[in-house]
């Protein structure tokens, strides 16, 4: 079977960039479309103003790629089966929708579409089942083969699968307070200035804490046909975002309660240690092995010596220990650029091509 053939939207960005990189050699899935702000004769010229930001050098596949205006919707139809978008948000909101009702499916790390109800907003190993919502989305919005899917913001992915872990092992999580510590790069290129970082933290990240108490709820939610994704209840959370000077890896702190039966710290570390789910079970090609890796030692998890775990698509926890104002809390950490961004919509896209949700054109 041939590979899907895959687009890429705001190519040239710092996650345009990551998915290029990261779908190098991909077995399933290969980049037959680039776009950007503007034309450019060949990927490689056109990110040679900006600069190409990763470990290795451009794919030679994609190094003479002709990079075509975001705009062109021919160009698209044309050259590949399903887009991945970088888009900024205010680009996005009108774009996705134009690619989706032209019949291109469109796997997203924008926000534009997080908060309506009838577009997955997917973390694999939580919410899988959210694509079911996908032919309403179309029905509601008159797609006949396209669709919108989206991920979470990037703070999220350090400390939702340990939650989810232990709430699918039968504890009720009532209440939770977490604070990250984002690494620079979660702020794009060129992102802060190195006055701003450089012997400080940046207490306030503009719209990070508002996602944080609110994605949560969508992912966990469930799906009513004539609703869309419902909103969980009966979990508050209260979250502190602030910009610290790390390149990469997003650090959580989290505070926990339980609601009736509490588990003590050895049941949590089990229900993490077994927590395997949907991606796992499919064997995506993205998926960790072990979604939740915890450390023992006092001092880890470190964002230098943890945040490449599972290829950078694990969470790794840390720190467990009684709360004397809450039950528990504990330390989690994952790669904002890689689980955060490219990798976590690569994993996106590999769950929706399992599911018969993506197919050749």
């Amino acid at each position: 079977m041939r590979k899907l053939r895959a687009g890429v939207l705001a190519a040239t960005g710092a996650v345009g960039q990551n998915y290029v990189h990261l779908l190098r050699d991909h077995p399933w899935f290969e980049i037959t479309f680039l776009a950007a702000s503007k034309d450019s004769k060949s990927f490689e010229e056109a990110v040679s103003a900006r600069g190409w930001f990763m470990g290795q050098d451009i794919p030679a596949d994609v190094r003479k790629l002709r990079v075509f205006e975001a705009s062109n919707l021919e160009a698209a139809l044309d050259g590949c089966d399903f887009v991945f978008s970088a888009l900024d948000k205010d680009v996005a909101k009108d774009l996705e929708m134009k690619y989706a009702k032209a019949g291109l499916p469109v796997v997203s790390n924008a926000s534009a579409y997080r908060g309506d109800p009838f577009v997955p907003m997917l973390m694999p190993e939580i919410n899988a089942d959210h694509i079911r919502v996908i032919p309403a989305q179309q029905r509601r919005y008159g797609f006949k083969d396209g669709f919108i899917v989206v991920k979470p913001n990037c703070s999220l992915q350090s400390y939702m699968k340990p939650i989810h872990a232990l709430m699918a092992a039968g504890y009720n999580v009532d209440r939770l307070i977490v604070h990250t510590q984002q690494a620079a790069s979660g702020a794009g290129r060129p992102g802060v200035s190195a006055l701003d970082l450089i012997d400080n933290v940046v207490p306030f990240i503009s719209g990070e804490e508002e996602k944080s108490e609110r994605e949560p709820l969508k992912i966990l939610g469930s799906v009513d046909n004539d609703k869309g994704i419902v909103d969980y209840e009966g979990l508050a959370i209260s979250a502190t975002c602030t910009r610290v000077p790390v390149r990469d890896g997003h650090l959580a702190s989290v505070n926990i309660s339980f609601r009736g039966k509490k588990p003590s710290a050895d049941q949590i570390r089990l229900a993490w240690a077994l927590y395997r789910r949907e991606p796992q079970e499919l064997g995506l090609l993205f998926a960790p092995d072990q979604p939740i890796i915890y450390r023992d030692e006092p001092n880890r998890p470190q964002p230098v010596l943890d945040r490449d775990s599972g290829n950078g698509m694990a969470v790794t926890a840390g720190r467990l220990r009684e709360c004397p104002v809450f039950d528990y809390k504990f330390v989690c950490l994952s790669h904002n650029t890689v689980r955060g961004a490219a990798g976590g919509g690569i994993l996106n896209a590999e769950l929706l091509y399992a599911k018969d949700c993506l197919k050749p054109r």
